[in-house]
């Protein structure tokens, strides 16, 4: 992994406080792009509205060993690009309606913030979309998610406590103003930063060391003991609820926000109930910042092939990757593909069966 940016390198902790100083506790009100190298003019920002998707994005022009893809527990072939892993944070309010780029993504990472709502965090590897967004700040919350993955974190900005976390986490991270960065004409602030993802990624040093662990036990799935579930619904706090549902092969959110034809298609669907705790802090409106606590051990429910397995997670650490196991304690797999997990609030949350 390469040292954490910040509108380059960010090496020192000063360099985390000055860009927390310039963007609002949310991260995303008060931005420095119009200075940074990423900074899109007229025409570069009415191009953030078009088709969004790209090819393989093989930006560093060298290829990967075989080998497991870490995000999908897919085959990794030679030829594959040597892209890194790209964490995109992307609104998920309906102010941020189209979302961008979601098609491309890996895995899909939702958590909760603050006001009751939640943030995707959105990872790219195998496959780059060309435009990716509204992007918004990072959270403490995003170093369980990351860690594991060894992925950049792309992010809008962030608060100085949270700055200093990621910081000290040793989480590579860029911010509004790198290379990549837009704002996108037809849009209005916050909700208007985009990211060129193929451009951040050229960017970024070339991968190196060893690959990471696979982010979930990908392996032969096993629901013969689940329940049908061709459509559920999941509440993160009371009346904020996504719904489901099962449909030639895969999982689609009923509720999505992405643009026509840019939703994501699970192959399967991992909600794991978490502990959360406060980061500390308020954002402009006064809302309590929560932070997800991504290790240790809790419940969990995969949903796969239009059945659902209920099953216990365990975590240990925060750069730790994902273990689950049945009632029994017998080790249980996710199916190679595409999943979108969800980090539900034990005290709150809850997941509900609808047919």
């Amino acid at each position: 992994m390469t040292k954490p940016r910040c509108g380059g390198q960010l090496l020192v902790a000063g360099c985390a406080l000055l860009l927390g100083l310039l963007t609002a506790c949310s991260g995303d009100s008060a931005q420095a792009g119009a200075s940074g190298s990423g900074g899109a003019s007229g025409s570069e920002q009415a191009d953030a509205t078009g088709d969004d998707q790209a090819g393989d994005g093989d930006t560093n022009g060298e290829a990967s060993q075989p080998g497991v893809q870490p995000l999908t527990g897919g085959v990794r072939k030679a030829d594959s690009p040597a892209n890194p892993v790209l964490a995109v944070k992307i609104d998920n309010t309906p102010s941020a309606a189209p979302q961008v780029g979601l098609r491309s993504a890996d895995l899909v990472v939702e958590e909760l913030v603050e006001g009751g709502s939640t943030r995707l965090a959105a990872m790219f590897s195998s496959t780059l979309p060309r435009l990716a967004g509204p992007v918004r700040s990072m959270r403490a919350s995003d170093i369980g998610i990351v860690r594991p993955a060894q992925a950049t974190l792309v992010a809008s900005g962030g608060a100085p406590q949270t700055i200093r976390r990621l910081v000290g986490a040793k989480i590579e991270t860029t911010v509004d103003g790198d290379v990549g960065y837009l704002r996108a004409a037809d849009r209005t602030a916050p909700y208007n930063l985009m990211v060129r993802v193929g451009d951040l990624a050229g960017s970024l040093p070339e991968p190196d060391g060893d690959p990471p662990a696979p982010y979930l036990p990908f392996g032969d799935v096993d629901m013969s003991a689940g329940k049908q579930a061709r459509a559920f619904e999941v509440e993160f706090t009371p009346g904020r609820s996504t719904s489901w549902s099962f449909n030639d092969g895969t999982y689609r959110r009923a509720d999505s926000l992405a643009a026509a034809g840019d939703e994501f298609a699970a192959n399967s669907v991992l909600v794991l109930r978490v502990r959360v705790a406060s980061a500390g802090y308020k954002d402009p409106a006064g809302n309590r910042v929560p932070e997800t606590v991504l290790e240790g051990k809790g419940d969990a429910t995969l949903f796969h092939d239009g059945s659902a397995v209920t099953a216990r997670w365990r975590k240990n650490g925060l750069g730790a990757p994902i273990e689950l196991a049945d009632p029994a304690g017998g080790a249980v797999a996710v199916a190679p593909g595409r999943t979108w997990v969800l980090l539900v609030p034990v005290d709150g949350g809850s997941v509900r069966l609808t047919r």
